[in-house]
């Protein structure tokens, strides 16, 4: 183990409060929406999560890093998060089938990140306060430099992102023999939802955030798929005109996340911006119709307005979580439709939540 000279860093948020740390490797600035992740594993999969696009990541497990990184673990092509703070990096590491250390897929990235910082402190902190805008640099002898830069950076209310991750044109994954035809509509997907629906013999389709009801229906699929993604989902205009699209038809659809609030916005159902939101691995959730419970991996810092989904007269909330009694499923009663708040692809259960591709699945086979 060799020894590492650190160079200072800081965090500075939106309130002006600073936290202190030391910077892994890269120097520089990065700024975003300060949030915390209390999975104890994951942490390649987190960082290469669309659904995180413009956050800056606190880890709540105090050692970071110390099992590699694995080629076969990203969620999509690149880091997502704008920036890692944590308490322990590790640049060394242990693990049979590692690629390589943390430490070089930060720098092959371009990814700045701070350790040594007291994370408990700073997660306790978002607690009471609330995810807010923040800077993570290495300059941290102009603060007031800083909290200018940190000033202009813009609040994830309203902030439609889906763009910025989605991809650019089409691609087909799968056999293309295979017997289901499903078109998924990219507003931030993870590579692993795909692989479900590969393994349960779908060819799948996918397709640019802003593509509309004419593209996907011109393929012929047999199911629709609304992926996760980062951001506000009000402003996403598109998507949503799309699940009206699907839903008037009555064509078998399935959201997760992101895709889960724009079928709730679709229905006239409003969507709010949580004082925390929930990211982590062990989130529990109960099946409302079945009366189970789940282990849950859920990521999401907007949720759909409860109230309003009880009162819609074709609206059934499936699941709940059990912590805030937040709304974590629903379905349509007189629609092939329904959706979840969680990531079933995750299932930390560790199979709690995987029915739900076979559900969908099901429902395409049965239309």
């Amino acid at each position: 183990m060799k020894y590492q000279r650190l160079k200072k860093a800081l965090i500075l948020l939106e309130d002006g409060t600073i936290f202190h740390g030391k910077a892994v490797g890269k120097e520089g600035t990065a700024f975003g929406e300060i949030c915390f992740n209390t999975g104890m594993t994951g942490y390649q999969e987190i960082f290469t999560d669309p659904s995180y696009f413009g956050q800056l990541m606190v880890t709540t497990n105090a050692h970071i890093g110390n099992y590699g990184v694995n080629d076969n673990e990203n969620e999509s092509d690149s880091i997502k998060i704008s920036g890692l703070i944590c308490k322990n990096f590790s640049y060394d590491f242990s693990r049979a089938d590692s690629s390589g250390s943390l430490e070089d897929f930060l720098n092959k990235h371009n990814l700045l990140a701070i350790s040594d910082v007291d994370t408990r402190a700073l997660v306790s902190y978002i607690r009471d306060n609330g995810v807010m805008n923040a800077i993570i640099s290495t300059d941290v002898d102009n603060i007031d430099s800083l909290k200018q830069q940190l000033a202009e950076v813009p609040s994830m209310s309203g902030l439609e992102l889906a763009s910025k991750v989605s991809t650019k044109e089409p691609y087909f994954i799968g056999d293309e023999n295979a017997p289901i035809k499903i078109a998924a509509l990219d507003i931030g997907i993870k590579k692993n939802i795909l692989r479900n629906l590969v393994k349960r013999e779908a060819y799948v389709k996918v397709y640019p955030y802003n593509s509309t009801f004419e593209d996907l229906n011109s393929w012929n699929p047999d199911g629709y798929f609304l992926s996760n993604g980062p951001g506000d989902p009000e402003p996403l205009v598109e998507a949503q005109a799309l699940a009206k699209e699907i839903i008037k038809r009555d064509l078998p659809l399935f959201g997760i996340c992101l895709g889960h609030q724009v079928i709730a916005l679709a229905n006239g159902i409003s969507t709010y911006k949580m004082h925390n939101g929930h990211r982590g691995i062990n989130h529990p959730v109960k099946n409302l119709i079945t009366g189970k419970g789940e282990i849950t991996s859920q990521n999401h810092g907007f949720a759909v307005n409860r109230e309003e989904a009880e009162a819609h007269p074709d609206i059934e909330i499936t699941h709940v979580h059990l912590n805030d009694n937040t709304v974590a499923g629903l379905k349509m009663k007189s629609k092939n439709v329904f959706s979840v708040q969680y990531h079933p692809e995750a299932s930390p259960g560790p199979h709690d939540s995987s029915y739900l591709f076979d559900q969908f699945i099901s429902n395409i086979k049965n239309k």
